[in-house]
């Protein structure tokens, strides 16, 4: 008796002390509970640092694999940034943060229906954000009234990392309740929220780079993600190369849906707005809604 209680001691003692490794369905769970308890300001700071360390890690591939020399149109393209921070601070600051937890509180959207689910919330997450992205940017190149102010977008003659920051303001509001709409239906927790918006700001980041792959890597990466060679042709100077490689991670939302267009880096695109013959500054671009719309065609 005493030798089987002392096995069963030994036991006890060896099953405390082992690694246990959580599945990863646990882990994100876990981690959506922990972003669950943030508030608003946590929210924003999280997502500012995640910005910031996205936009400087493009930068510094750019400065490490330039593709072409090019002086690029940072001070435009701040001062766009500057006053669409700005808007955005005072329209919606940390919105999301909110809608996602009342929708969680409320349990709406597909991941607060199954606990399973939930465990794969952030690649699904991912997943379903980056998809409506695909076709929110085709909408902006196919509806006129969005093209206004997308165009906007289009219109920076040099394709650097700051390009990503060159957007019209009416267009980020437009695409404000779009995103917003997508977290309640795909019920997306905060923790969602936030990888998205990092690795969504990188890939925008790094896809708008004045950057050359090697074939090996550009080959490797393209079959999945979006490289700056392929995004580099959807800003091509042709009308004809717009209406081609609308994804931001992914490139296979364009492969499904037929927008796909080859692109390598040793392939040399003149960028712009088709159309457009003079570079604009922010003022000009902030009335370039009003002045119609230019496509080449």
């Amino acid at each position: 008796m005493e030798e089987s209680d002392s096995v069963s001691d030994a036991t006890a003692v060896a099953d405390s002390h082992s690694i246990r490794i959580p599945a990863p369905a646990a882990t994100g769970r876990s981690l959506c509970e922990r972003a669950d308890r943030m508030t608003e300001t946590e929210f924003q700071i999280v997502k500012s640092i995640g910005f910031v360390l996205a936009f400087a890690l493009a930068v510094a591939i750019q400065r490490f694999r330039p593709h072409r020399t090019l002086a690029g149109s940072w001070q435009t393209n701040s001062q766009l940034w500057a006053l669409n921070a700005l808007v955005l601070g005072v329209a919606c600051a940390g919105c999301a943060c909110t809608v996602s937890r009342w929708a969680m509180d409320a349990g709406l959207g597909l991941l607060n229906q199954d606990v399973m689910l939930a465990g794969l919330a952030i690649p699904i997450s991912l997943l379903g954000m980056d998809l409506v992205s695909y076709f929110w940017h085709r909408a902006n190149h196919q509806l006129r009234f969005l093209w206004r102010f997308h165009q906007a977008h289009h219109s920076d003659p040099d394709f650097t990392v700051t390009t990503a920051l060159r957007f019209h303001p009416g267009e980020l509001l437009l695409a404000l309740p779009v995103r917003l709409l997508a977290v309640v239906i795909l019920g997306v927790p905060i923790a969602g929220v936030i990888v998205f918006e990092v690795i969504f700001a990188f890939a925008n980041f790094c896809v708008h780079g004045n950057i050359d792959l090697t074939e090996k890597i550009e080959r490797l990466l393209g079959g999945v993600l979006i490289t700056p060679a392929l995004h580099r042709r959807h800003h091509g100077r042709e009308s004809r190369l717009l209406d081609t490689n609308y994804g931001t991670i992914f490139s296979f939302w364009d492969r499904l849906f037929g927008s796909y267009g080859e692109s390598r880096s040793d392939v040399r695109i003149d960028t712009g707005l088709p159309g457009l013959e003079s570079a604009l500054g922010a003022m000009e671009i902030l009335t370039l809604p009003a002045r119609g719309t230019f496509r080449g065609r």
